[in-house]
């Protein structure tokens, strides 16, 4: 990977992640990087394009949630450091992984690219999606008392995870497919995901009460 790249995104993007919300903080996007790299090595794909896009796929939360994926596109391809490493066809590339990479996308990744960032942000491990989950909900609906939180997450989990949702997976490769049968499971057991939610719960308000 190049050097000059790695030191620049590590100095002036990945820091930008310390403004978003815990699930979305640096923890998150070195998952991202760490899984998307992993995948990559099983495809002809260039690592310094697949570490760029996973590194950038969330900074447009910086100006808006719910078109943060297309703000990420255009955070990229007006970055213009990214030129010293990148052509102009590659940054394209690069920004319209990002795009697709959410998981309410209309649309199909369009590269190999897009698929790799969207199937390595998915990371579905049961306990982090729920705890993700409540922790979103705190900072952005903290008019819900706890019962409210509980129905939210169920809500979400359904329209999401469950049979029929949403979310799609792209890369055989990955891990997601045990980790999305396993919470299926949890959501199909409402005692069960009752008692994650506990979890979760408490662990939030302790993390708002230090």
């Amino acid at each position: 990977m190049e050097k000059t790249l790695r030191e620049y995104i590590e100095e002036r993007i990945i820091p930008m992640y310390d403004r978003f919300d815990a699930g979305h903080g640096r923890e998150h996007v070195r998952a991202v990087v760490t899984e998307a790299l992993r995948l990559a090595r099983f495809y002809d794909a260039n690592e310094d394009m697949v570490y760029t896009a996973a590194a950038y796929h969330d900074t447009g939360l910086v100006v808006d949630r719910k078109t943060h994926h297309l703000e990420s596109g255009r955070i990229i391809r007006v970055d213009r450091e990214l030129r010293r490493w990148f052509s102009e066809d590659e940054i394209e590339v690069i920004a319209q992984a990002a795009e697709d990479h959410r998981a309410s996308s209309d649309h199909e990744p369009r590269s190999i690219y897009g698929r790799i960032i969207a199937e390595a942000d998915r990371q579905i491990i049961p306990e982090s999606i729920i705890l993700r989950t409540v922790q979103y909900g705190f900072k952005h609906y903290p008019e819900l008392d706890k019962e409210g939180h509980w129905a939210r997450l169920c809500e979400h989990m359904a329209e999401k995870y469950d049979v029929g949702g949403y979310l799609k997976l792209w890369i055989p490769e990955s891990h997601n497919a045990q980790g999305l049968a396993r919470l299926r499971d949890i959501i199909h057991e409402k005692n069960r995901l009752r008692k994650y939610f506990e979890t979760a719960y408490a662990d939030v308000c302790r993390s708002y009460l230090r």
